[in-house]
């Protein structure tokens, strides 16, 4: 069945079908001609099986970030409360919007407010990840709740932290944490696990007679198993936690046998004490990493111990220090200085070094 045009008082409004179904909607204008292009237009979506514009106009950004939400408690993922976070800022600006309206201009008017709060470009970014996620959980539906996803202009962030800890540094710090936490910090730095990963470890994953610690997958962030093999030091230190364990705790990290919470101020007022004001405990993960790569072990083995899964995220944390910075200037200045040498007893050379260095003095 054709469509149709027909008034509603000065307005015009149109009527189609789509796979049996009636569609009618406001053109918004007495003009005849204007009615018939709009009508043409719906036609025309229709028959390349797509559907009508009316329908996209209807839905809601607060739908779109509800369907959002969904998908973060269905999947389990573990951020959904960061997803929740982002979700209250969006709807203050968004709320009662539809989806049409949510425009890259848009976009950008709520990223100048965001940043007149001086807001972190990272912490915005995260934000408008939610929007752009949302906008493509809403055009894989079916049928589509969105015809288009907007634009959505991203801020640059220069938000890698370079801070690590020297091993005089850890031993001091060691010195001035709690009882409870010593375990901790020495497990962290020579692991160079995550926090959430050394906190949730239990007895059952630890096998002291191979000196073996595992994390089955779903333990982790990127819910992949791994398997650690400890050192002596660690292995003795394991070793002691189980014979002084409390029977009723499952827990190997464990304050008088309940698991360890948040520790933040403890460790700030450890920091201070030790002179490392600001350190994070995510400082242990580069400083690991780093203390791997200068012992030896491989890059690809080093990842693996720590968790690591990209390669990227491997060489943000593979920071040098000033020591590693001396050194490469020592290691420049004795190449130069046996570069000086072959040039003043040329004859000491093998053939081909020595025929490269004559043709550099005859040709300067």
């Amino acid at each position: 069945m054709m469509g149709c045009i027909y008034r509603r008082g000065k307005t015009y409004w149109i009527k189609y079908f789509r796979h049996g179904k009636q569609f009618a909607e406001s053109t918004h204008t007495d003009k005849v001609e204007i009615a018939k292009r709009i009508l043409k237009t719906r036609e025309g979506e229709i028959s390349e099986g797509k559907m009508p514009s009316v329908c996209f106009d209807r839905i809601g950004f607060d739908e779109l970030i509800e369907d959002y939400l969904t998908d973060y408690r269905i999947n389990g993922k573990r951020t959904v409360k960061r997803a929740e976070r982002c979700a209250k800022f969006l709807l203050t600006e968004f709320q009662g919007m539809r989806a049409p309206e949510i425009t890259t201009t848009a976009i950008k008017r709520y990223i100048e407010k965001r940043m007149n709060k001086n807001i972190a470009n990272a912490t915005i970014n995260r934000e408008l990840a939610a929007i752009k996620r949302a906008f493509n959980l809403g055009a894989r539906c079916t049928p589509p709740k969105v015809s288009r996803v907007p634009y959505i202009p991203m801020l640059k962030e220069n938000n890698v932290r370079k801070g690590f800890i020297e091993h005089e540094a850890y031993l001091a710090l060691r010195e001035a944490m709690p009882e409870y936490l010593k375990p901790v910090l020495t497990f962290g730095y020579f692991t160079g696990w995550r926090k959430a990963e050394i906190l949730n470890l239990e007895w059952s994953q630890v096998n002291l007679r191979e000196g073996i610690v595992r994390l089955e997958p779903g333990e982790t962030k990127n819910s992949e198993g791994r398997t650690l093999y400890v050192e002596p030091e660690l292995w003795d230190l394991l070793k002691y936690l189980h014979k002084n364990r409390r029977m009723d705790s499952l827990f190997v990290f464990n304050c008088n046998g309940k698991k360890i919470g948040d520790f933040r101020k403890s460790w700030d007022s450890a920091c201070a004490v030790a002179g490392n004001s600001g350190l994070l405990f995510h400082d242990l993960r580069r400083s690991a990493i780093r203390n791997m790569v200068r012992a030896g072990v491989s890059e690809r083995v080093a990842m693996t111990i720590t968790g690591h899964k990209t390669r990227c995220v491997f060489d943000r944390y593979n920071i040098v220090s000033q020591d590693d910075l001396k050194d490469a200037a020592l290691k420049r200045q004795q190449f130069t200085e046996k570069q000086d040498g072959w040039l003043q007893n040329g004859y000491n050379l093998p053939k081909n070094e020595k025929r490269l260095v004559t043709l550099n003095v005859a040709n300067p």
